[in-house]
């Protein structure tokens, strides 16, 4: 055979030389693609670009501009790392090497116990730069298991991964199976005469498509992630397509540091960690606790008068209730220690679901009493591991804005479009407009409940979204053992994404519970139960808010709205006044007395982020006017008092 042909993903054909690899396919489509392909998909498996094509093969060619290209970029890039620090410390060892979101890092053991430095990173930017230059081709390679050990010899953790994948035990290591196939074949990649990696692939074709990187930090992780493993020294970079897009992505970054919420809540008087309390528990400060009663006071309202019916549980439950739900089963890792009282063992609640069963089978419910809204404000306590503990974004001790629906079979798709509308709006209120959802279908494995309600909650899901307009994406598989989820994620101002909302269908609480109605025809039938988390967390939702607004919460949320500043101490009785009616009209206003110079006393306006600092004088006094320094906006001068209370107002209805 002469010629092959190949498949396209739009289904057209393409004919080539027999023996032409995927490369040969980039060019014979045009050398913009062969310039921009990186790996390509060849009946659906990612290859390297210099694998031979076959005849009838299906082919996708991957360029850096798709997420897949740069999975495969950034892991390209960990390579380069790891041959630099292995150049630039003799006798040094490493790990593993994956791309993460945004980025790759590796881990590496240096000889005598040595660590990294800030200056080291410069250090090996510049020798990743000289192999990026020498533009050395990625060439993969594979050999028996036993060659491969050799192939390692003196690099333990690499030997380990293979003796470990290869063991009958092989299924509990798969994280680390990516480099060894079923039969035992070790594959990797050499790209110099001195460096070769363990690798499955694919990789770029060669280290001069690289350069678009920065390394980022040094970081400690154990091996495997157990604390009883050695301590290892990880390195995080960033690798992009390109120039412009590593510059976008350190902007992003740095305006992030900015923004971060446990900066701001330090600076602004909002939250505290105290250390005597323990890792991951808050103490709010005045200011910060009046935003949270805020966020509240508008969910509670907006609950009211949603159809729900509000309840209040306790912070602890026997064990008999955890092991009806299923928790000491599937998140006893996650729960804190049991207490033992009057002969009993007490265990604080991890989440607040079985506490709404319990309210729900506190009597007989019939058709017409569904669907039931239950809403809690409820406090939880989860054993996070300290390492993964981040302010208020991830906490031991939270509360969550927890809703259980009740419903039976018929109701569940206009219950669930009424849901997420009901989140959409609440969201939006609160000033995110960008979403993205995912929605999460049955998993392969046994799951609960009979097909007819998966399917039905499931494409009832789908509609909700699709009536919301919502842009989303179908993670087929990976819903939960008990029913499918919608998860709703919203990008905050500088372009990141934050999962926030969520909507799961639950078939096993119902069934562990043994919950029931009476239907229209008299008979017991099981309830769907529904699980809507809104917030998230209040916690999360304030810490995401924070970072969203840089601290500069909009008029309605912030816990000063306005500051009036008297010009000189003749002026504080006028200042007063002002004060004094704008609080009679329902705002949180304040005097800051002409103790201080004006400029400084604006200065510290802006810095607080007050939305509205007003500045009275003579003029002022005599006339009902008052100057508006407006947040982000020109001086006005002479402004009614009217006119300034009636934008104030629109401000706070419309939660501009």
């Amino acid at each position: 055979m002469s010629s092959i042909a190949i498949t396209l993903p739009d289904g057209s054909e393409r004919s080539l030389k027999t023996g032409s690899t995927a490369a040969d396919l980039a060019a014979d489509i045009g050398p913009g693609l062969a310039k921009a392909a990186l790996v390509a998909t060849i009946n659906g498996e990612q290859r390297d670009l210099d694998v031979p094509l076959a005849d009838g093969d299906s082919v996708g060619l991957i360029t850096d501009s798709s997420d897949d290209g740069l999975e495969v970029l950034r892991h390209s890039t960990s390579h380069v790392l790891a041959q630099a620090v292995l150049a630039l410390w003799p006798g040094s060892t490493f790990a593993i090497g994956p791309a993460i979101d945004d980025g790759f890092y590796y881990d590496f053991d240096l000889p005598g116990g040595q660590t990294f430095t800030d200056d080291d990173l410069e250090r090996i930017d510049a020798k990743m730069r000289e192999i990026i230059g020498a533009d050395q081709p990625f060439i993969r390679g594979e050999v028996p298991a036993d060659e491969g050990m050799a192939l390692f010899e003196g690099h333990k953790y690499k030997q380990a991964i293979i003796e470990r994948v290869t063991s009958p035990d092989a299924a509990l290591d798969a994280e680390m199976a990516s480099e060894v196939d079923a039969a035992g074949t070790v594959s990797f990649y050499r790209n110099s005469d001195d460096f070769i990696d363990l690798c499955r692939g694919p990789h770029v074709p060669s280290t001069g498509r690289l350069g678009h990187f920065k390394l980022m930090k040094v970081a400690g992780a154990y091996w495997r992630g157990n604390e009883k493993e050695p301590m290892l020294q990880r390195i995080y970079g960033t690798a992009w397509s390109n120039k412009k897009e590593l510059k976008q992505h350190l902007h992003r970054l740095e305006e992030a540091a900015k923004r971060d919420h446990r900066k701001l809540a330090n600076e602004l008087d909002l939250v505290s960690w105290p250390n005597e309390l323990g890792p991951g528990l808050a103490v709010w400060h005045p200011k910060g606790a009046l935003v949270r009663k805020l966020m509240e006071d508008y969910s509670r309202d907006r609950h009211e008068h949603g159809g729900y019916h509000f309840a209040y549980t306790p912070h602890i439950a026997k064990a008999a209730l955890w092991e009806t739900s299923g928790h000491l089963d599937f998140y006893a890792d996650g729960m804190y220690p049991p207490m033992e009282l009057d002969g009993a063992t007490y265990y604080p609640k991890p989440m607040n679901c079985p506490f709404h069963v319990m309210i729900y089978k506190s009597d007989q419910r019939s058709y017409r009493d569904l669907p039931l809204r239950i809403f809690e404000l409820g406090t939880v306590y989860r054993y996070e591991l300290s390492g993964a503990i981040h302010g208020l974004l991830r906490s031991r001790g939270f509360t969550q804005d927890d809703s259980h629906i009740f419903a039976t079979r018929e109701m569940l798709e206009d219950e669930l479009a009424s849901l997420l509308d009901f989140v959409l709006s609440v969201l939006r209120a609160f000033g995110f407009e960008d979403f993205q959802a995912k929605l999460s279908t049955r998993p392969p494995e046994k799951a609960v409940g009979d097909d007819e309600i998966w399917d039905m909650a499931t494409e009832g899901l789908r509609a909700a979204l699709e009536k919301a307009g919502l842009d989303y994406i179908v993670d087929e598989g990976g819903g939960a053992f008990y029913g499918p989820k919608i998860d709703v994620d919203v990008k905050d101002a500088i372009g990141r994404a934050w999962q926030l909302s969520t909507i799961q269908a639950d078939f096993n609480l119902p069934e562990r519970f043994e919950l029931e109605y009476v239907a229209n025809d008299g008979e017991r039938k099981r309830p769907v139960m529904i699980h809507r988390a809104l917030f998230g967390s209040v916690e999360r939702f304030f810490g995401v808010l924070l970072e969203h607004y840089a601290g500069a919460f909009p008029v309605w949320l912030a816990p000063m709205q306005v500051q009036v500043l008297p010009v000189a101490e003749a002026h504080d009785a006028f200042a007063d006044t002002v004060t004094a009616r704008l609080r009679g009209l329902g705002y949180r206003a304040e005097t800051i007395a002409a103790t201080d110079p004006l400029g400084k006393r604006v200065r510290a306006g802006k810095s607080n982020k007050i939305p509205y600092v007003l500045v009275v004088g003579d003029d002022d006094a005599a006339n009902d006017t008052v100057g508006v320094n407006a947040r982000g906006q020109d001086v006005e001068r002479d402004v009614s008092f009217e006119t300034f209370a009636a934008r104030l107002a629109n401000d706070v209805e419309t939660h501009a």
